[in-house]
């Protein structure tokens, strides 16, 4: 983050976060306290977007969303023949510097 700043003071960092990622949110938002700092960057917020894991079903053809991060079979069929849409991301979606307007970051950690 600081490279991408290029010195000046980052206000607040936006994660997004899938459901499937195996992240608890309050240890994430703990670890960006010693990260932040660490790396200097202590007047940074941490803001994390939290994406709802969904799936789209080959066996029926229906695309839904799914409550549990342990079984990913269709809410409609129960078959496990699925692709999961949404819900691994971990992905740096923006980071504010200063006063100026956030810079997008096309940047990132997203495995499928």
């Amino acid at each position: 983050m600081k490279s991408h700043a290029a010195g000046r003071r980052v206000s607040v960092v936006r994660v997004q976060v899938g459901a499937l990622r195996q992240v608890v949110p309050d240890a994430l938002a703990f670890c960006w306290t010693l990260l932040r700092d660490f790396e200097d960057l202590a007047e940074a917020e941490l803001e994390l977007d939290l994406v709802v894991a969904e799936v789209s079903c080959r066996a029926c053809g229906a695309g839904s969303q799914i409550a549990s991060r342990f079984s990913v079979a269709c809410p409609q069929c129960g078959s496990a023949d699925v692709d999961v849409v949404h819900g691994h991301e971990f992905l740096v979606t923006s980071i504010e510097i200063g006063d100026l307007p956030a810079v997008r970051s096309t940047e990132g950690v997203q495995n499928g």
